[in-house]
């Protein structure tokens, strides 16, 4: 299975130096995902499937994952499936990747709510890696990360992407990497992008391990 092509970048380098040097500190990667309220489902439970269950080559746990909302109450994901999520915006947790997730509550609410906005700037500050799924994309529109950088959302999201949001290089993609941000389009294409990091941070033995442990087709 190969999920991307070519060698490795200069940012992707430079990630995997801060992975090394975050590994003699601490076991795992903290992989914090937020939710929010009319949070698609898969959005946020596909990449945590992926990254909870990867392992190393000995069978080690390499991330330690999470989810984050405003305040400790249920979080209702589309479709009614209340969440309870671990952290809060108050907890200082440190986070190495964020991941943030779309929706219909993401589309429509969160990319205006300034708390949410503000304290995605603020974790992005020492974050290895940001990543949005599906209409995510549109909060992290909000924050000017992806100004002057390409990347994605979902199919029906692209053309309020280009139209909104002028500076940002949109492109149909399954997943695009710019520097430490990547973005992916709609849906399952976010188990794609999870995969595709393991592979960039690991290697592809341990992603193709995780896909396969998945039952999951690439």
């Amino acid at each position: 299975m190969t999920i991307g092509k070519g060698s490795l970048n200069k940012s992707i380098f430079c990630t995997l130096v801060k992975v090394t040097r975050l590994n003699r500190v601490q076991k795992r990667i903290n992989v914090g995902i937020l939710i929010f309220d009319d949070v698609e489902v898969l959005d946020f439970a596909g990449p945590y499937e992926v990254f909870s269950i990867a392992e190393s080559t000995a069978s080690q746990k390499l991330f330690n994952v999470f989810t984050i909302a405003a305040c400790k109450n249920p979080i209702f994901a589309r479709n009614g499936l209340q969440v309870i999520p671990t952290f809060t915006f108050n907890d200082d947790i440190n986070i190495d990747i964020l991941v943030v997730p779309g929706g219909y509550g993401a589309e429509t609410i969160q990319y205006k709510n300034e708390k949410l906005i503000n304290w995605i700037i603020e974790k992005d500050k020492n974050t290895i890696i940001t990543a949005s799924v599906c209409t995510g994309a549109i909060i992290l529109a909000e924050t000017k990360l992806l100004d002057n950088k390409k990347a994605t959302t979902h199919w029906m999201d692209l053309e309020r992407l280009r139209k909104d949001y002028p500076l940002i290089d949109v492109v149909d993609q399954k997943f695009v990497e710019a520097g430490k941000i990547v973005t992916s389009g709609g849906i399952s294409a976010g188990i794609n992008m999870s995969l595709y990091i393991i592979q960039k941070l690991f290697g592809i033995e341990i992603s193709d391990n995780t896909a396969k442990r998945m039952d999951y087709d690439i």
